[in-house]
């Protein structure tokens, strides 16, 4: 069974590292995937052997708060509720700034006003009112302390739990100097009561209140510009959750009524007027209209729909109207789908990942012991103590593993929403990196590459007719006729807007083609074959029925009265986008290799077209599958790009599987990426987002290893013998935040990708 729950009090990689421990000890428990980014975690476990109750009672043990997750947000979409935990944090963290910069500003008035010559009044800042001076200062920062404490609560509960984090890290760096400044107001009082002045001036000096203010409020406007940022991150499901239309307009007993999405039912009339969104997922049963689907499938131009063709939920009616049938409402619409798998795509860790989590699990407790020696090293050297104790307070602030938790999940939650954005749906972050190491395509033919319905694209008169008098003639003697072929040509004519003659006799003749009168006259239509078993004279025309078969597409001959009338030539044409697509996965250094069930002469006509490395042709779709593992067995990395129906298993067996021309169960099944448009440009594009995320995870994993590397030397006083360099710990809360801030900034760039355009675009 597979569970999602939300977890509290998790604020760094060490936290999130903490509980996925604590969750795997847990009898059952198969796999846990913990995000930090979104507070939430997914368990798949046994329920003859593990529990809802044991995975959260494991949680809160380590210190940790959990509870099964409530509705998920593709379900929130359907019923028009939207929760928004991000907007509650961030007015709870705006008052906590308020709050602390209100008593933090008179607070450092007071404490520093002095070294700046600034005035003060002399029953605060003389030696004799030093216990007011000092008293003072306590009393301003109670009120920040107070409006901060979930630090101390979170950090003290992990750490007496063996679980130290970043709030661990806090509170004891600002217990630290609170309690310092409370044992120099004894000692100002002391010396005042004994009138030994020298303790209270150098007391007075040494008060660390406003260092434990300054801490917690820098620390606070971090985590809010941090949680600004990563609001941002999940811009694309919050556009899609916006896009859920919350009532539909129904037709009842004959009566027409607006509903609740929700209340919307499989069988149900909608209305959709002009200008409004589609509810939900159906078929036109009446009217026609142009719709936008750009929201779903990235695809800016209006799409003609008619009676009998499928509409989306949250796509817009531009113009028409139209009555359709309820097919998929709730969970089951396309939209509610894709927002599922982009928010499981957030929630899922890349392999690269890993490395940050295992470094985060032990980094805390080696950050509390570096500060502890750090100090003694300080003291045994012959610095006083409030050297030391300002030492260790600045290695614990600027040691925060905030930076290292955030490297990978904000890069892979804002590229899987670009990615949404352009109709490329991936569903975990595994895919997303996995698909930068590629180093085979292998491609079908039928649907990914060429259109995937037959097309005419040669019509050959022989002179006897014009070359519209045989497109005419060809649709009339196929109009019955249930073969695909015939169906193309029977469009080509429609498409021409061509009259068609009815037909007196219709005759199918099994493997070989119609036998038909029209308008008086015998009418032959079929293969090479059947012309020849009739004997119709074809030999002027061999070179072009070489030719058509070399290009690879399927020749139709037309006799009239024993005489040939011409060839109407039928092919699976190449979509527009292929050969640029192909060329652009070639540049990136991967080889393309397509597969066919097509004959070798068909696949050869491709081939030269495309310019492709490699085919092979008469592939049955059972043993695609196969030759994916035989590529794989010869030590390439596969991405395997299908229509996500008879390419299936082979999707499945792929390192990388790619559904194009998607929206179907079992493309989503079976493929790691879902491509809306059905453009082999997309698939190019996902390439490119999976090396742009993995070069700025790489990017933020570098800079959150090199803060830490070199602010943790510098916060311990490596520099104090050399250069005389010491960071205060106030400088230290600065730059703890401004590496989180950065990393989260750095991945936001993400929201910049952009396709490359293809030329026939």
């Amino acid at each position: 069974m597979n569970q999602k729950f939300d977890i509290q009090g998790m604020t760094c990689a060490a936290c999130s590292a903490t509980v996925d421990k604590s969750v795997s000890k847990v009898d059952g428990v198969a796999k846990v995937q913990v995000n930090l980014l979104a507070n939430s975690m997914t368990v798949e476990f046994d329920e003859g052997v593990a529990s809802s109750d044991s995975i959260i009672k494991a949680v809160k043990d380590a210190g940790y708060g959990a509870s099964v997750a409530t509705k998920g947000r593709g379900e929130a979409a359907v019923s028009g509720q939207k929760a928004d935990p991000v907007a509650e944090a961030l007015a709870s963290m705006r008052h906590r700034i308020i709050v602390s910069a209100a008593f933090l500003v008179p607070l450092l008035y007071i404490a520093m006003g002095h070294m700046f010559k600034w005035p003060l009044p002399t029953w605060i800042h003389t030696t004799p009112n030093a216990i007011t001076f000092a008293f003072l200062q306590f009393l301003l920062t109670l009120p920040i302390v107070y409006v901060n404490r979930s630090y101390f609560q979170n950090g003290f509960k992990t750490l007496f739990k063996g679980h130290p984090n970043m709030d661990s890290l806090i509170a004891i760096g600002s217990s630290a100097a609170i309690v310092y400044g409370i044992f120099a107001i004894f000692r100002i009082g002391y010396g005042l009561g004994h009138q030994e002045l020298h303790l209270v001036e150098h007391y007075t000096m040494d008060l660390y209140f406003e260092s434990a203010a300054t801490i917690l409020t820098l620390i606070t406007l971090g985590k809010f510009l941090e949680a600004r940022s990563k609001g941002k991150t999940s811009e694309a499901i919050t556009r899609l959750l916006d896009l859920a239309p919350k009532t539909a307009t129904v037709l009842r007993d004959g009566q027409e009524m607006e509903i609740p999405i929700e209340d919307v039912v499989v069988g149900d009339l909608c209305l959709v007027r002009p200008g409004s969104r589609v509810p939900v997922d159906g078929i036109i049963i009446e009217g026609r209209s142009s719709i936008d689907q750009s929201a779903l499938t990235g695809e800016s131009i209006p799409v003609e729909k008619g009676v009998g063709d499928t509409v989306a939920a949250a796509a817009i009616n531009q113009s028409g109207f139209f009555t359709m049938k309820a097919q998929k409402v709730g969970d089951d619409t396309t939209l509610a789908q894709i927002i599922a798998l982009v928010e499981e795509a957030a929630s899922t860790k890349a392999p690269i990942s890993k490395l940050a989590d295992q470094i985060s699990a032990i980094f805390v407790p080696v950050v509390i012991g570096i500060a502890i020696v750090a100090s003694a090293i300080w003291l045994i050297l012959g610095k006083d103590v409030e050297f030391a104790l300002s030492i260790g307070i600045a290695v614990l602030v600027i040691s925060c593993p905030c930076a290292l938790g955030l490297a990978t999940p904000v890069a892979i939650m804002v590229g899987t929403g670009r990615g949404a954005a352009n109709g490329i749906l991936v569903k975990s972050a595994e895919a997303l990196e996995i698909t930068h190491t590629v180093q085979t395509v292998v491609l079908d033919k039928t649907g990914t590459i060429t259109e995937g319905r037959p097309v005419v694209t040669d019509i050959l008169p022989t002179g006897t007719l014009s070359t519209e008098a045989l497109a005419r003639l060809a649709a009339s003697v196929e109009k019955p006729s249930e073969h695909p072929l015939a169906a193309a040509i029977v469009d080509y004519a429609s498409s021409k807007g061509l009259s068609l003659d009815p037909i007196d006799r219709f005759d199918a003749v099994p493997g070989r083609g119609v036998e038909a009168v029209l308008g008086g006259q015998a009418i032959l239509a079929g293969n090479l074959a059947f012309m020849t078993e009739r004997g119709i004279e074809t030999a002027d025309w061999q070179a072009d029925s070489e030719r058509l078969a070399e290009e690879g597409k399927t020749a139709l001959y037309f006799a009239v009265d024993g005489q040939l009338a011409g060839i109407v030539a039928v092919a699976d044409v190449i979509r527009p986008t292929s050969r640029e697509a192909i060329d652009r996965i070639r540049d990136m250094g991967i080889d393309v290799v397509m597969l066919t069930g097509d004959n070798r002469r068909t696949a050869e006509a491709i081939r030269r077209e495309l310019n492709l490395d490699r085919v092979i042709a008469e592939v049955m779709p059972q043993d695609k599958e196969a030759e994916v593992r035989r590529l794989q067995e010869g030590g390439r990395r596969v991405a395997m790009i299908g229509d996500g129906i008879n390419d299936a298993p082979a999707l499945a067996r792929a390192d990388v599987g790619i559904a194009i021309g998607a929206g179907t169960d079992i493309a989503i099944e079976s493929a790691d990426i879902v491509l809306m448009k059905g453009d082999l440009m997309d698939a190019a594009t996902a390439i490119s987002l999976s090396k742009s995320v993995i070069r700025n995870i790489r990017q933020n994993l570098f800079w959150a290893f090199f803060y830490n590397i070199v602010g943790i030397p510098l916060a311990a006083g490596v520099l104090v013998p050399l250069l005389g360099i010491r960071l205060s710990p106030m400088f230290a809360a600065a730059a703890m935040s401004l590496s989180s801030v950065s990393v989260v900034t750095n991945a936001l760039r993400l929201r910049f990708f952009k396709p490359k355009e293809g030329k026939s675009s």
